[in-house]
C-alpha cells in the first residue's frame, strides 16, 4: 500500500473510466475485478523487457491502482495521423504481442471474452484507440489503458486497432485528418509493418464484420450498468459501428483488392 499527499491532476481522454488522475510521475486509477490480471500482465511485459506499457507501483491507500506515468502526447494529430505513424502503431502492437508469449492465456480474471471464433493466441490490448498510444518525437512508444486486456487472436487485436487507425469507419465520423484517406491502402500498410500473414489477410475483412455485431451487442449490453458506457451508447456509439458495418460492405470488394 503506498500513501500519498500529493496534488491530483485529473487525466481526460478515456471514455470509460472515471477518476484516473495523474500524482507526480504515477498515474491512479480505480480498481476494477480484472486489475489482478492485468498487473500480472504489465509484470510480465517488464519482464519480457516490453518498453511500451506502463510498469505497475501498487495500490494506494484509497484503493486504486498506482502505475508509473508514461510521458508523451496522445491523440490525432498532423504527426499522428501519417502513413509513418501507423507502421510504427503497427510495429508496436506486433512486440506487444510477441512480449505476450509465455504469459497463461487461461488464467482468467479479464473483462469480457476473445470476440474470435479461435482459439486465443495472445493477449491483446483490445482498445488500441488513438487516444491510448503514447506518442513522442513523432513516434508510437507505448501503449495505455490496458482495461480492456484479454486473451484472443492476433488478428482481432489488429482488426480493433485498424478500426480506429485507418480507419474502418464511415467518413461521416472519421477524425478530419482521416476523412479522405485510402482505408483500403492504409490496411495494407498496417498489414505488412505488422507482417500479417495472408491467410490472415483474406480473412480480416470477415473478422471486422464480426467485430461490428458483437461490439454492438455488448456496448448495448454494458450501457445498462451506467457510467461512461451509458455516456458512449447515448453520444453515438451504436449508430457509428452500425454506419461503420454498412461501410465496409459497400467497399468490401476494393479494400479486398489491397489485402490479396
Amino acid at each position: 500500500m503506498v500513501a500519498t499527499l500529493l496534488h491530483e491532476i485529473p487525466l481526460q481522454g478515456g471514455d470509460v473510466t472515471d477518476g484516473v488522475v495523474r500524482v507526480g510521475d504515477t498515474v491512479r486509477r480505480p480498481a476494477k475485478p480484472s486489475t489482478p490480471a492485468v498487473h500480472a500482465l504489465l509484470r510480465h511485459l517488464e519482464a519480457a523487457g516490453f518498453a511500451g506499457a506502463p510498469r505497475v507501483v501498487g495500490m494506494d491507500e484509497l484503493g486504486r491502482e498506482i502505475l508509473t506515468y508514461v510521458p508523451g502526447s496522445t491523440g490525432l494529430k498532423l504527426l499522428t495521423a501519417t502513413d509513418e505513424a501507423l507502421a510504427g502503431v503497427a510495429g508496436l502492437l506486433r512486440e506487444f504481442h510477441d512480449a505476450t508469449a509465455g504469459f497463461p492465456l487461461h488464467a482468467g480474471g479479464w473483462e469480457g471474452g476473445s470476440n474470435d471464433d479461435l482459439s486465443p493466441e495472445v493477449i491483446g490490448h483490445c482498445d488500441l484507440t488513438t487516444d491510448n498510444v503514447i506518442f513522442r518525437d513523432g513516434s508510437p512508444r507505448a501503449m495505455i489503458d490496458f482495461d480492456m486486456a484479454r486473451p484472443t487472436t492476433r488478428l482481432f487485436d489488429i482488426v480493433t486497432t485498424l478500426r480506429h487507425w485507418a480507419p474502418i469507419a464511415d467518413p461521416v465520423d472519421r477524425h478530419p485528418l482521416h476523412r479522405n484517406v485510402s482505408v483500403g491502402a492504409r490496411l495494407r500498410l498496417f498489414c505488412d509493418a505488422y507482417g500479417v500473414a495472408a491467410r490472415d489477410r483474406r480473412r480480416l475483412l470477415e473478422l471486422s464484420r464480426l467485430r461490428f455485431h458483437r461490439s454492438y451487442a455488448a456496448m448495448h449490453a454494458r450501457a445498462a450498468s451506467g457510467g461512461g458506457w451509458a455516456r458512449m451508447w447515448a453520444g453515438g456509439a451504436g449508430q457509428r459501428i452500425r454506419r461503420a458495418s454498412a461501410w465496409l460492405d459497400a467497399h468490401e470488394d476494393d479494400l479486398r483488392k489491397h489485402l490479396v
